[in-house]
């Protein structure tokens, strides 16, 4: 997709959050990856946590960053699968205003290249809520990778023709 570099770059300020029982700063590779990522394309990292795969902890730290000025968008990774504890999907529903289909599919169909039908049992997701985005991917490093590189990288970049959802964030609110 083509990016105009004509165009001013607006970065934005991204929070990062871990779903996960087991891991901690110390091991929490799929979060580094999301920092690394971020930063590499020149957005701000607003803040990062890791909380465990309970829905109150989830939808409780979501609500904070929803609230906070300073977070254009929040991108969580784990708890999308579909196993007892894999509860984020459900989180995000409870802090939607609106919620963006297209991108779990989409991610699941770029998955399917490299997974095959494995990709089934992603439950990747994405809201709005009060205007902010919210997107939750799956736990894998290379799930990651694939949803920042085929989607978050274009979609949160300012220059992304025809069409971004940075050009969108002012709007996001209206009624």
């Amino acid at each position: 997709m083509p990016i105009d570099l004509e165009a001013a770059f607006r970065p934005v300020r991204i929070a990062v959050l871990t779903v996960s029982d087991t891991r901690t700063h110390a091991n929490d590779k799929s979060g580094d990856a999301l920092v690394e990522l971020l930063t590499a394309a020149g957005h701000e990292l607003a803040d990062r946590a890791i909380v465990a795969d309970d829905p109150e902890l989830i939808v409780g730290k979501l609500h904070a960053w929803i609230d906070d000025e300073s977070v254009d968008c929040v991108i969580t990774t784990g708890g999308t699968g579909v196993t007892g504890r894999d509860v984020t999907p459900e989180a995000l529903e409870r802090v939607a205003d609106k919620m963006i289909p297209g991108f779990g599919e989409l991610f699941r169909w770029m998955s399917y290249a490299k997974i095959g039908t494995s990709t089934i049992q992603s439950r990747a997701t994405a809201c709005v809520a009060r205007g902010t985005y919210v997107f939750a991917l799956p736990g894998s490093t290379g799930a990651v990778r694939d949803g920042w590189d085929g989607i978050l990288a274009h979609q949160l970049d300012s220059r992304h023709k025809p069409c971004n959802f940075v050009e969108l964030m002012p709007r996001l609110t209206e009624r």
